[in-house]
C-alpha cells in the first residue's frame, strides 16, 4: 500500500515542539521517505500553542493535508485544538495526566475558540473536558494511546540513577517522538543518529536524549498495539536532502557571490541572516572564494542604506526583511532606482497590515512590492514557489540586478520559511554569475549615466581609477550632476524605464512562468501556493479531471503577451493566493484585460493545504462553487 502519513506534535511555545518535529522529519528522511513539514506558532516567546505537522510519503509530496494520521500531545491545548483533525483509523498519543482537565482550566485557550468548542461539545452531549473530546475522537474511529509523560521520566530516572531527569519537562518532545516511532514500527537506529546530529555540539545532552528516546521507544513497542500503520522504510532517492525554509535563499546567496548582507531582526526573515552569520566564512567552489559579511543594523533604514553603500563598491549585496521592515526601506529604494544601483531585497512576507499576525503566513505584500517607492523607476518583483526553486532563483535575482542595474525584490513568505522538506540536493554549478556592465578599468572620459544605445550604462565602482561619478537623489545628467533641464529629464527617464520592456523581452520564458499544463480550467498563482496546488491537481487527475496551472514568477514587469498566448484557449481562469484582495488577480486583470472567473483565497495566517484547494477546485469543476472561495483550515 502507498504510504501517505501525517504526524502532528503540539505543545506550549518554547517546549521543544520544533526540535521534536525536526527529529521526526530527519528520521523519516533517513529512512527514505519524502517529507513535507510545517510549523505554526504564536508571536509570544513562551506559553501559547505551537504545533508542527510532518507529512511523510513514499512518493513526492509538496504540501500538508487537513487530516492527521497520528498526533502526539503533551499538553491539553493541543488535544482541544486538534482532536477533530484525526483521520479515521488514526491515533492520538497523549499524556494520561491530562484527562480530567476542563477547557476553562487552559488559560491560553482564547474565548473565541472556547465558544466554538463548547457549542460543538454541547451538540455531541459531551463534557467540556479532555476526556470529552477524546470520546468524540474515539467514536470517529481514532485509537487512543495514553501514557504518563511524568511517569516515564520518573521510571527513566530510576533506571539510570539520574534523579534530575524527573523534572526535565523539556524532554517531553523526545518522548513523544520516540513513542510515535515505536508505534509505527520505525527502526530505532535512525532515531538515535538524528538525535546525535541535532545535538552534535552538546554531547551530554545528546546522550541523555538518546537514553530517553530508547526508553520511550521500548515502552511504545511493549504497550501500544493494533495501530494499522507501519513505516519501516523505503528506498532512499539519491541526491536528496532535508532542507529548512531559509536554506534556499541563504545558500543561494553564498553560491552566487553575495558578499554583503545587512538586516534588522524581523520575523520570518531573520532566520536567513542568522544562518548566513553562522556560515560567514565559506569557500563555495575554487572559482568562487570569499565570505559573506553580515551586519545587524539599528533599523531597516540603516539596513538598506548600508546595502546601497556596499553595492556602490561593486560587491554583490542584499538584505532580508518582512513587510513592516520593507515599509521603512521604500524611500531609499527609490534612491537606488534613480541611481541605477543593483541590489537584492529578499522579502519574506507575513500577515499584515501593520504588525498584523507577525508569525503567521500571508502573501500580503505583492502590490506593495510592485508599487514601493514614489515616482517611476524600474524594479523587478520575482517570486519563488518552493525551497529548492528559491536557491536557483536567488542566483537569477542577482544576475537581473547586475545586468539591468536595478533593485530586485525576491518574494518569499512565512509558509516557505517555516517548512522542512525533502528536495533534490542543490547544484551550485547550475548558478551562473553575470555582473553585467560592471567595469574593471576605465579608459578616457567616464559618464556613469551615459545614454547608450541599449539604455544601460557601463558601471564604475567606488575607488576605480578614472571611474569618478556622482550620486544624488535629484535628477542628473550623464555624469551624475544635478539638472532640471526638461530634455535631459526626458532622456534619463526614458533610459531607465526602457529596462522594463527589455526585461520582459530578454528574460527566458521558463524563468518568467513555470507551466504545469494548460487546460479549459487553468489556475494562475504565485509563490508558496505552488506545492499545495500541484498536489491538489494530482488528486483531481486521479479522478479524471484536468486542470492547468501557470505559476507566475516574474510579476513585475508583467509578461503580458506571453501570458495571453498561454491562456488564449482557456475557458475558466482560477486565481489561488493567500491574501484577502487577490492581489495577483488585480495585476493580471490590469495587464491581460481579462476577468478572473473564480478566486480561491486564504487570509487566516495559516498556509493552504492541498486538501482545501482540492475541495475548492472540485466544487468549481462541478459548478457548485462561489465566485470567491475562502479557505479557513488550521488552528
Amino acid at each position: 500500500m502507498p504510504i501517505d502519513f501525517s504526524w502532528l506534535i503540539g505543545g506550549p511555545q518554547g517546549s521543544g515542539v520544533e526540535s521534536g518535529a525536526n527529529v521526526f522529519a530527519k528520521v523519516c528522511a533517513e529512512m527514505g521517505y519524502q517529507v513535507f513539514g510545517k510549523r505554526e506558532f504564536y508571536s509570544n516567546i513562551k506559553g501559547e500553542h505551537s504545533y508542527f505537522t510532518v507529512r511523510v510519503s513514499d512518493k513526492k509530496i509538496h504540501s500538508n493535508v487537513n487530516d492527521v494520521t497520528l498526533m502526539v500531545a503533551f499538553d491539553a491545548e493541543t488535544i482541544f485544538r486538534h482532536f477533530d483533525e484525526i483521520s479515521t483509523n488514526g491515533g492520538i498519543i497523549y499524556d494520561s495526566d491530562l484527562e480530567n482537565i476542563a477547557s476553562d482550566d487552559v488559560h491560553t485557550l482564547d474565548e473565541y475558540f472556547k465558544e466554538r468548542l463548547h457549542k460543538f461539545l454541547e451538540s455531541k452531549n459531551k463534557p467540556f473536558t479532555i476526556s470529552g473530546v477524546l470520546e468524540i475522537a474515539k467514536e470517529n474511529g481514532s485509537s487512543l494511546f495514553p501514557v504518563s509523560f511524568k511517569g516515564l521520566l520518573a521510571d527513566l530516572a530510576d533506571k539510570t540513577a539520574n534523579p534530575k531527569l524527573r523534572g526535565l519537562v523539556r524532554m517531553y518532545n523526545v518522548l513523544g517522538v520516540s513513542l510515535s516511532l515505536g508505534l509505527i514500527k520505525m527502526t530505532p537506529d535512525s532515531l538515535l543518529k538524528s538525535i546525535e546530529s541535532i545535538f552534535s555540539k552538546k554531547p551530554l545532552i545528546a546522550e541523555i536524549n538518546k537514553q530517553a528516546a530508547t526508553f520511550a521507544y521500548d515502552y511504545s513497542i511493549n504497550n501500544f498495539h493494533n495501530f494499522p500503520y507501519a513505516l519501516k522504510g523505503t528506498t532512499k532517492e539519491s541526491n536528496t536532502i532535508l532542507a529548512q525554509g531559509h536554506f534556499g535563499t541563504s545558500l543561494g546567496k553564498m553560491v552566487c557571490g553575495c558578499r554583503f548582507q545587512s538586516y534588522y531582526p524581523i520575523t520570518p526573515a531573520s532566520d536567513e541572516s542568522v544562518y548566513l552569520e553562522s556560515n560567514e566564512i565559506l569557500e563555495v567552489q575554487n572559482d568562487r572564494p570569499g565570505s559573506t559579511l553580515v551586519i545587524q543594523t539599528e533599523d531597516e533604514i540603516s539596513a538598506i542604506g548600508m546595502l546601497i553603500g556596499s553595492a556602490l563598491t561593486g560587491a554583490r549585496s542584499s538584505t532580508s526583511t518582512s513587510g513592516p521592515g520593507f515599509a521603512l526601506m521604500t524611500e531609499a529604494l527609490g534612491w537606488a532606482g534613480r541611481n541605477e544601483v543593483p541590489l537584492v531585497i529578499t522579502l519574506y512576507q507575513r500577515s499584515g497590515p501593520s504588525t498584523g499576525l507577525p508569525t503567521r503566513h500571508g502573501q500580503d505584500d505583492l502590490l506593495f512590492a510592485i508599487n514601493a517607492g514614489h515616482g517611476d523607476f524600474p524594479k523587478i518583483v520575482y517570486a519563488s514557489g518552493d525551497i529548492e526553486e528559491s536557491f536557483y532563483d536567488t542566483g537569477r535575482c542577482f544576475n537581473y540586478a547586475d545586468i539591468y542595474q536595478i533593485p530586485v525584490i525576491h518574494m518569499m513568505d512565512k509558509f516557505l520559511s517555516s517548512s522542512v522538506v525533502t528536495c533534490k540536493k542543490f547544484e551550485p554549478k547550475k548558478i551562473t554569475i553575470n555582473r553585467g556592465k560592471l567595469l574593471t578599468h576605465v579608459d578616457g572620459t567616464y559618464k556613469r549615466f551615459h545614454l547608450t544605445d541599449d539604455g544601460i550604462s557601463p558601471r564604475s565602482k567606488l575607488g576605480l581609477d578614472g571611474g569618478i561619478f556622482w550620486n544624488t537623489g535629484d535628477e542628473s545628467d550623464e555624469y551624475g550632476h544635478i539638472t532640471e533641464d526638461p530634455t535631459v529629464r526626458i532622456n534619463m527617464m526614458d533610459k531607465r524605464m526602457s529596462r522594463l520592456d527589455m526585461i520582459v523581452n530578454q528574460v527566458p520564458h521558463d524563468e518568467q512562468i513555470a507551466t504545469f499544463g494548460i487546460s479549459d480550467y487553468t489556475i494562475i498563482s504565485w509563490g508558496s501556493t505552488k506545492g499545495p496546488i500541484i498536489d491538489a491537481i494530482d488528486l483531481l487527475k486521479k479522478e479524471g479531471f484536468e486542470i492547468g496551472f501557470l505559476q507566475i514568477k516574474l510579476i513585475h514587469p508583467f509578461p503580458t503577451d506571453y501570458v495571453k498566448s498561454l491562456l488564449k484557449d482557456v475557458k475558466i481562469i482560477i486565481d489561488v493566493e493567500a491574501n484577502h484582495s487577490a492581489q495577483l488577480g488585480k495585476v493580471f486583470k490590469q495587464n491581460v484585460l481579462r476577468d478572473i472567473d473564480y478566486y480561491v483565497v486564504k487570509y487566516t495566517g495559516r498556509g493552504m493545504t492541498s486538501t482545501e484547494i482540492y475541495e475548492s477546485l472540485k466544487k468549481i469543476l462541478e459548478n457548485k462553487a462561489n465566485h470567491r472561495e475562502v479557505l479557513s483550515h488550521g488552528a
